[in-house]
C-alpha cells in the first residue's frame, strides 16, 4: 500500500496529521468520545460487510472494524493522515481487510463501480462538506437499499463550548456554531478549512429522500469537547463521573442535540423508479 502525494497545495489536515493521535486519539476526552462511536459501530455492522468509512484519517477506526471481521475502503483527502492510517493497518496486521484510498470525501462518486453495505464517518470529516446535496446524492448510488450510513458531525449547539469560550471572554468562538456559512477554522500555519454546523433538522431534509433518519445520540453531552483535556486530567474522577453520565444523556431527547458531536444513523432506501 502507497500513498501518493497530492499535487500542488498540501491538503489543510496534514498540518494536524503528526500531532492528531497523541491530542486526540490517545487523550482521556478522544478515547472516551470514539468508546461512545464505537458501540454504534459494532451493532451496526457485521463481520462480512463491506463499509467506506469517510475522512478516515489515522486508520482508528478502520482498525477497529477490521479487527470484527468487516472491511473497509478508508478514504481521506489528507496524504500525511493517510499515511500514517497505512502505518496503523500494517502493524495490526490488517492489510486485507482494510484499503486506504487518497480521497475527498466531495469526490466519493468515483467509487461508483463498487456497492457497500453501510458507510461511515467520525468526529466531524463531514462538517467541510460544502454541498451536502451532491454529496447525499453520490452516497446514496454507493450504498445498498437498506444501509445503513453512520455519520458523525460536529453538533449544532455545544453547551460546553459556549461556556468555555464565554468564561474566557471570547463570544466570537462561544457562537461559533451558530453562524450561517460557517467559519473558517484555523488548524494551524498557513492552513485553514471551511467548518460547517448543520442542524439535525437540515441534515434529514438534505439526505431525503434517499436516506431516512432512523436515529440520533449525542457524543460528549457532558463529555467536554477535546481541547478541555486539561480539564479531565486534573480532574479525573469528575471526569470519570462524566463519561458515565454521557452514555445516558447522549440518548435523552433534548439534551442529546446539545453535544459536542451528533452520531446519525440513516437508513438507505430502497426507492422504486
Amino acid at each position: 500500500m502507497e500513498v501518493l502525494q497530492a499535487q500542488g497545495d498540501a491538503a489543510p489536515f496534514d498540518a494536524i496529521a503528526a500531532s492528531y493521535d497523541d491530542t486526540f486519539t490517545a487523550s482521556k476526552i478522544g478515547r472516551a468520545q470514539r468508546a461512545s462511536v464505537w458501540k454504534k459501530l459494532e451493532n451496526a455492522f457485521q463481520p462480512g460487510n463491506s463499509v467506506l468509512e469517510i475522512g478516515c484519517g489515522t486508520g482508528v477506526d478502520a482498525c477497529f472494524l477490521a479487527e470484527r471481521g468487516v472491511t473497509v475502503v478508508a478514504c481521506d483527502s489528507s496524504p500525511q493522515m493517510l499515511n500514517l492510517a497505512i502505518r496503523r493497518i500494517r502493524k495490526n496486521g490488517r492489510d486485507r481487510s482494510v484499503r486506504p484510498h487518497l480521497l475527498a470525501a466531495e469526490d466519493i462518486a468515483s467509487l461508483r463501480n463498487r456497492s457497500f453495505d453501510g458507510a461511515f464517518s467520525n468526529f466531524g470529516a463531514l462538517n467541510c462538506i460544502g454541498d451536502l446535496h451532491q454529496f447525499a446524492r453520490d452516497l446514496a448510488i454507493l450504498l445498498k437499499p437498506g444501509a445503513t450510513a453512520l455519520l458523525c458531525w460536529m453538533g449544532p449547539c455545544c453547551v460546553w463550548e459556549i461556556a468555555w469560550y464565554l468564561a474566557q471572554g471570547n463570544p466570537a468562538k462561544a457562537f461559533r456554531r451558530f453562524r450561517r456559512g460557517g467559519v473558517t477554522a484555523r488548524l494551524a500555519e498557513g492552513a485553514t478549512v471551511r467548518v460547517h454546523y448543520p442542524t439535525i433538522r437540515r441534515l434529514s431534509r438534505t439526505f431525503t429522500p434517499e436516506f431516512r433518519l432512523a436515529s440520533f445520540k449525542g457524543i460528549g453531552v457532558s463529555v467536554p469537547p477535546s481541547y478541555m483535556e486539561y480539564w479531565a486530567n486534573r480532574f479525573p474522577r469528575l471526569f470519570d463521573l462524566s463519561m458515565r453520565a454521557d452514555s445516558v444523556l447522549g440518548h435523552c431527547p433534548g439534551l442529546r442535540a446539545f453535544a459536542d458531536h451528533i452520531l446519525l444513523e440513516f437508513r438507505r432506501e430502497n426507492l422504486q423508479v
